[in-house]
């Protein structure tokens, strides 16, 4: 199993809901390390690069909205297989979908307001990754 850090962005729905820490809880018990971790404001400039596959269509500007309407919290979380392991832990894109027991399946309420969001995979990461983290602030210990 390989080593990988993964992004992850608690959204607005889970930093107005108080569930960064149990979210945090539950990634950490799995066994992974928070390497990176800030509270930032997003902004149009960053929204459009990181949904750049979704601005065109006629819903980014409700899916901005909704990430602009309060702040996240950016998370480098590192570990064996994080990434596909994070993203059984957090269930499908739609909470709807998700099952009891996943981090979307109890915190959720659908496919924009589905608490986090996690890189889908090795590649995507290291990209997400330089988007909201800037040189040396991931740390490995």
């Amino acid at each position: 199993m390989a080593q990988e850090t993964s992004l992850l962005l608690l959204k607005p729905d889970c930093v107005a809901q108080g569930l960064n820490g149990e979210v945090l809880r539950r990634l950490e018990a799995e066994g992974f390390r928070v390497r990176g971790i800030k509270m930032i404001q997003l902004t149009d400039e960053i929204l459009k690069e990181h949904y750049a596959h979704i601005a065109d269509k006629p819903f980014f500007p409700d899916v901005a909205g909704f990430m602009k309407s309060k702040p996240v919290i950016a998370l480098a979380l590192g570990g064996e297989n994080v990434i596909a392991h994070v993203r059984d832990l957090l269930g499908p894109t739609d909470s709807k979908a998700a099952p009891k027991g996943t981090i979307r399946g109890d915190y959720g309420s659908d496919k924009m307001t589905n608490v986090v969001h996690a890189s889908d995979s090795p590649e995507a990461a290291a990209v997400e990754l330089k988007r909201f983290f800037k040189e040396g602030e991931i740390f490995s210990y």
